[in-house]
C-alpha cells in the first residue's frame, strides 16, 4: 500500500474514526483503525462491535491496499505532524508514515483478524443537522451515569409522523426535546430507538455542522442498530435492550403556579450560593411577589442567600433544589427567560417536580418544545 494525503483532511479523518473507540478494551485488535486505500480514495474505519465510524477521503493512492494500525496512536502522530502532505506506505508488516522532516514507523496489526463492519439498511429519515445536535445536547445531560440500570443510560428516539421526540432520565430528572422528521419517502413514520447517550453526544458534536443527517434504523442477525450518515461519514450504534419508562406521562398537560426569570441571572445566583453547599445538598427557593430567594445552610462556618427578580403567577411556593441539576436544566434553556413550573401532589407537605420550559419574554412562552422535569428533595424541616 502507498497513499499520499493533505495533512489536515488526514488528521480529522483519523481523529473522527477514533473518536467512539473505549480507551480500554479486552481485545488489543479492536483499538485499530482499518485504512483501505482503493482507486476510488482512502477508507477509515474503526469497529467495537458496539460502534463503529467509517469516512472516507480523496488521496493519491499510488499502490492499494489495507491495513491495521493502533487508532489512538496514529491519531497522537496525525495530529502534531508538520504541514506537508502525509506519505504512508506498508512493507514486510510495518507501516511507514512520513510528513516533512517527520518520519514515524509503526507496526501493524493483523488485518484478518478485524471484524466485519455491520451492513447498513436503506434510510428510515433525515434530520436537519443542527436541531438535531442542539436537541442531543439539551436531553442527554438528563441521562443517567449508573451502568447499574442500562435501560435509562440511553437516550430514547421516538419518531411519530413528521417529529423525533428525544427522551432521557436518570429517575431524579426527564429531558424532552422534540424536532421535525422528514421520513424521505420510507414510509416509516413510528419507530423508537434507545441510543447510548455517550455515542449520541458525539454524533451531535460530529454531525452538528452538516446540513442534513440521515438516519437508518435497522434488525439483523437479532441485533438491532442505528446508522448516521453525513459528509461521508457514517456512525453506527447497537442499540440498547430493553423497555425505557414511559415517563413522558409524568409531564403535566397544564400548570397554573409558575414563575418566570431571566435565564442568566438564575443561573449566576444558583452558582454564587451553592459554593457553600456540601456535596448533595439541595438550595432552598422560596418564590413570591416580591421574587425569589435562594438560600444555602452549608454548614456551622458558612451559609449563603441572594434575591432576584421573578415575575410569579399563582401562589407562593418554597421547594429545595439540588443546584447541579438545576444549572443542567437551565443551561439547556437556550432562552433569555426560562419559565419554572411547580406541579402538585397529593401530599399537600410533599412538592411536586418542577417543570423547566424556555420563555422568549416575560410574557411569550419559548417555541423549542424542550421540557426538563425536576424532582425536588424534601424540604428541611
Amino acid at each position: 500500500m502507498k497513499f499520499q494525503v493533505n495533512r489536515d483532511v488526514f488528521s480529522e479523518a483519523v481523529s473522527f474514526t477514533v473518536k467512539l473507540l473505549p480507551q480500554r478494551t479486552t481485545l488489543p485488535i479492536l483499538s485499530g483503525v482499518l485504512i483501505e486505500a482503493t482507486a476510488d480514495g482512502l477508507f477509515l474505519s474503526s469497529f467495537d462491535y458496539e460502534v463503529s465510524a467509517r469516512t472516507e477521503i480523496a488521496a493519491q493512492v499510488d499502490e492499494p491496499g489495507k491495513v491495521l494500525v493502533s487508532g489512538r496512536l496514529l491519531a497522537d502522530i496525525a495530529s502534531r505532524l508538520p504541514n506537508a502532505p502525509v506519505k504512508f506506505s506498508t512493507e514486510d508488516g510495518r507501516i511507514t508514515v512520513a510528513c516533512g522532516s517527520g518520519h514515524f514507523t509503526l507496526l501493524s496489526m493483523p488485518v484478518e483478524e478485524y471484524p466485519t463492519l455491520p451492513q447498513i439498511s436503506a434510510q428510515s429519515g433525515i434530520l436537519q443537522a443542527e436541531d438535531f445536535a442542539n436537541a442531543i445536547a439539551q436531553v442527554a445531560v438528563a441521562a443517567s451515569r449508573d451502568d447499574v440500570t442500562p435501560v435509562i443510560t440511553g437516550v430514547q428516539l421516538e419518531v411519530s409522523q413528521n417529529s423525533l421526540s428525544l427522551v432521557a432520565t436518570d429517575r431524579y430528572r426527564v429531558a424532552v426535546r422534540e424536532i421535525a422528521w422528514d421520513s424521505a419517502d420510507s414510509g416509516i413514520d413510528s419507530v423508537t430507538a434507545l441510543v447510548p447517550a455517550r455515542t449520541l453526544a458525539e454524533i451531535g458534536k460530529t454531525f452538528g455542522h452538516s446540513g442534513t443527517i440521515s438516519v437508518a434504523i435497522t434488525s439483523s442477525d437479532d441485533r438491532e442498530l442505528i446508522a448516521f450518515q453525513a459528509d461521508k461519514k457514517t456512525v453506527t450504534s447497537l442499540l440498547i435492550k430493553g423497555n425505557f419508562p414511559p415517563v413522558k406521562r409524568l409531564f403535566p398537560e397544564t400548570v397554573d403556579n409558575f414563575a418566570v426569570i431571566n435565564t442568566a441571572e438564575l443561573i449566576e445566583a444558583v452558582r454564587r450560593v451553592s459554593l457553600v453547599l456540601e456535596r448533595e445538598a439541595a438550595l432552598r427557593f422560596t418564590f413570591t411577589l416580591e421574587g425569589v430567594t435562594l438560600e444555602a445552610i452549608g454548614s456551622e462556618q458558612a451559609q449563603a442567600s441572594e434575591s432576584i427578580d421573578a415575575f410569579l403567577t399563582g401562589s407562593d411556593t418554597v421547594v429545595s433544589l439540588k443546584p447541579q441539576f438545576l444549572l443542567d436544566g437551565l443551561s439547556s434553556v437556550h432562552s433569555e427567560f426560562v419559565r419554572i413550573s411547580f406541579t402538585k401532589t397529593e401530599n399537600p407537605n410533599k412538592p411536586g417536580p418542577v417543570l423547566i420550559t424556555s420563555q422568549s419574554s416575560k410574557d411569550q412562552p419559548g417555541a423549542d418544545n424542550y421540557k426538563y422535569l425536576l424532582q425536588p428533595n424534601l424540604l428541611l424541616r
